[in-house]
């Protein structure tokens, strides 16, 4: 197998923090999206969507998206189970999950690629070019101030996402909060219960990866 990564990039470090996490080693390429590699001829031949992550596998195919990147990894090596243990617990993180990245990693991406002058006609990831819109970035803003509140609320007596589990939702918030520091916002110092969650996930041998 193969991983296309970009090292700087919130999506491709979810993955990279999930195969860390269960001991995984995969080949990685780089696509430097700050130079548009990600829209080259040669690697919109392996990824059509022009995105990363995206993980070859030996067989050439190619599955893109991080969710289902992690999915797939997950039913391979199942050891160290980060989608949960039970049908309920399965049931939590992809819900955690699926709120993250719609508060967090999207609201995030709303406020960077409508404001951020290398993204202008490219407000949304992918093959299609789209004009930004600034009241876009405004409301991205707004969401990651809500989200803030949210966790702070949700952490002030769990210790994970889902309880006391450690799920693929964990990397996804931890990834959100490198993310959001692109539009400078960072976890409020009034957010204690959230700074609490962050510095332990942030101890985790798997966030350096």
């Amino acid at each position: 197998m193969k991983l296309y990564d970009y090292k700087q990039a919130p999506n491709p470090r979810r993955v990279r923090i999930f195969m860390a996490e269960k001991g995984i080693e995969i080949e990685t390429v780089q696509i430097n999206l700050m130079k548009l590699e990600q829209h080259s001829d040669a690697y919109r031949k392996i990824n059509p969507l022009g995105e990363v992550p995206a993980l070859v596998l030996d067989d050439g195919s190619c599955i893109s998206q991080t969710n289902a990147i992690c999915r797939y990894l997950e039913d391979i090596f199942p050891q160290t189970p980060l989608y949960g243990r039970t049908p309920l617990e399965r049931a939590e993180v992809e819900s955690q999950n699926h709120l993250i990245q719609m508060n967090g990693i999207i609201a995030g991406g709303e406020a960077f690629r409508n404001s951020s002058p290398n993204f202008k006609n490219r407000a949304i990831s992918g093959p299609h070019a789209y004009p930004q819109i600034p009241e876009l970035a405004e409301r991205g803003l707004k969401r990651i101030d809500n989200l803030f509140a949210d966790l702070d609320k949700h952490f002030a007596d769990q210790q994970f996402l889902v309880g006391d589990y450690f799920s693929v939702a964990d990397i996804t918030a931890f990834c959100t909060m490198g993310f959001i520091r692109w539009v400078k916002k960072t976890i409020p110092s009034e957010c204690g219960h959230l700074q609490r969650w962050f510095d332990q996930v942030a101890s985790r041998p798997s966030s350096k990866a």
